[in-house]
């Protein structure tokens, strides 16, 4: 198959070897805790030059059925990976990743980590500060409080690094 390569020059590419790194990439994100069907879809629109197929495209791609793509996709869209949109006069959907998906879910893992951190603070205080279990928790909550303070300068680190890696290309 012929992609587009940067610069708009055409690339073949071995669909065996971009298969493999599907599978590759997506048992990965599985082995880390990510469900296994949205991992493969996501990894799919990842290795799409266009970063955007249609459900049908993604079933075909995968071999698997539309409601395994379904919910694959369901699941994407919840946690900000994935975007839905029509095709213009169509009826037909296609999903795309997000251009920055990994920076905008970091940027949403901030209000995960608010909420943890409120349900740490409520179980430190029902088992008690002094106790081995709520130490346990009060450290939790210190990381996870850390990681909150930390983590905007690091995606802002992350931002100028990705947009001085743009204009070097």
């Amino acid at each position: 198959m012929i992609a587009r390569g940067t610069g708009d020059r055409a690339v073949e590419r071995d669909e065996a070897a971009v298969g493999a790194f599907i599978e590759r990439f997506a048992g990965v994100m599985a082995d880390a805790g990510f469900p296994r069907m949205p991992a493969r879809v996501f990894t799919a629109l990842l290795a799409a030059d266009s970063g955007r197929l249609t459900a049908a495209e993604l079933g075909a791609s995968l071999q698997v059925s539309p409601a395994a793509v379904s919910g694959a996709v369901r699941f994407l869209t919840q946690v900000g990976l994935v975007g839905r949109e029509r095709e213009a006069g169509s009826r037909r959907d296609r999903y795309r990743v997000h251009d920055d998906a990994w920076y905008e879910a970091s940027m949403r893992r901030d209000r995960e980590l608010v909420r943890w951190e409120a349900g740490l603070r409520e179980g430190i205080e029902a088992l008690g500060a002094d106790t081995a279990a709520g130490a346990r928790l009060t450290e939790s909550l210190e990381f996870f409080a850390f990681m909150r303070a930390e983590l905007p300068d690091l995606l802002t680190r992350w931002h100028d690094r990705r947009t001085a890696l743009r204009d070097t290309r």
